[in-house]
């Protein structure tokens, strides 16, 4: 495969744990999770909803 495939699913990774840690939740979790799911963990995290401390 080609090695930009990669580059851009690793920041997609970042920027969902990025997302993640924005509605309080594990962003090393949702790191690992987007890692194996990709753009459908993007799509969970957009329709989450945040939590409260």
């Amino acid at each position: 495969m080609n090695e930009s495939f990669f580059v851009g699913w690793g920041t997609l990774a970042l920027i969902n744990a990025g997302l993640a840690q924005g509605k309080n939740r594990t962003g090393l979790n949702w790191f690992l999770l987007s890692l194996v799911l990709g753009p459908v963990a993007t799509f969970i995290l957009l329709f989450v909803e945040k939590r409260d401390r």
